[in-house]
């Protein structure tokens, strides 16, 4: 539909009828020859008599009339507005950090199957089904052992993330676990994202015995940066040395941050907690909306400017045409 920017413009289209009406008119001054007796001849003659140096032209009021009209209807700026543009932005990003160390080979977690498998395998199943549950998030993924490595950045293209999540193997990224380098590998890659939500899920079935930086340091700069962290552990919390899952290690992580800490001991407990998840950390869309406008104040512009031409040249043809002298026709007697 079209419509004007401003309208309120408009209100002056009868200003000239008003100057033509109430104002006085505008006199030439001409040298005229004054007769006492010009009222008797104008009667005899049956022409009748007009004020003296007023000229009236009513193709040239017409004219004046529909150029102010015209130049009116530009200035209110006439719009063509398209239909409205949609376009859904996420407000959250979120970020999985997920251990690769070696003791994610142990089998005993069960599949979609019901077969055994490791604890990565089981890993991937869930958090598959978990990236097709955000469609509107952003999503990365950081995949740690002996050190903290950016598998993908933060991306709407799950399709990607899905894939390199699959390639990702045990002791890709060394024996060990390097929780506070995954943390603050996060920090570096969230703390640039200009969404309002910002959350990292870290899942590990150990303990910190590589990070530089200690991981509840790392949980407390994450704080500051108004960044989220819920934290799974899965494995054996009753096991010994490196395979013990830090479960209190994990609570103050989680904690510091304003996040929760779940222990997943099986397949259906680590997908219950997926699930969890995804409920406290609902979708969340905004929706801008753009109509983007075509001006079309040209269009009576040139149609004014059209109709000056036109008249002029018609006037101009008019005067060339008077002004041709006329042949003298001559007769001679024989």
């Amino acid at each position: 539909m079209w419509q004007f920017d401003y309208p309120w413009l408009l209100i002056l289209l009868p200003l000239p009828l008003l100057g033509w009406r109430y104002l006085p008119a505008y006199k030439e001054a001409r040298q005229a020859l004054r007769t006492p007796f010009f009222g008797a001849m104008s009667q005899a003659l049956g022409i009748a008599p007009q004020q003296s140096g007023v000229r009236q032209n009513r193709s040239q009021l017409t004219l004046n009339l529909l150029l102010w009209g015209l130049l009116l209807i530009a200035l209110a700026r006439p719009v063509w507005v398209e239909p409205p543009l949609e376009q859904s932005k996420p407000a959250r990003d979120l970020l999985l950090a997920i251990d690769i160390s070696q003791s994610m080979e142990a089998k005993d977690y069960l599949g979609r199957d019901g077969q055994p498998v490791d604890r990565l395998t089981a890993v991937k199943q869930v958090v598959q089904d978990f990236i097709d549950r955000r469609p509107d998030d952003r999503l990365g993924l950081i995949l740690f052992g002996d050190g903290a490595f950016a598998q993908a950045p933060l991306t709407l293209d799950h399709g990607s993330l899905k894939l390199l999540l699959d390639q990702a193997g045990i002791g890709m990224a060394g024996p060990s676990t390097a929780i506070g380098d995954a943390i603050g590998l996060g920090i570096k890659m969230l703390e640039q994202s200009e969404q309002p939500e910002k959350t990292l899920i870290l899942l590990t079935d150990g303990n910190d015995n590589r990070s530089v930086i200690p991981p509840v340091q790392a949980a407390a700069l994450a704080a500051s940066k108004h960044i989220r962290i819920h934290a799974i552990g899965m494995g054996d919390p009753h096991a010994s040395g490196e395979n013990r899952v830090d479960t209190k290690a994990l609570e103050k992580i989680a904690q510091a941050t304003g996040g929760r800490s779940f222990m997943a001991s099986d397949s259906s407990a680590l997908t219950e907690i997926y699930q969890t998840l995804d409920q406290i950390t609902p979708h969340e869309v905004r929706h801008l909306s753009f109509q983007p406008k075509r001006d079309l104040f040209v269009w009576p512009l040139g149609a004014g400017l059209l109709l000056l031409c036109l008249y002029h040249g018609l006037a101009a043809l008019r005067g060339r045409r008077r002004s041709k002298p006329r042949p003298v026709v001559s007769s001679e007697a024989g």
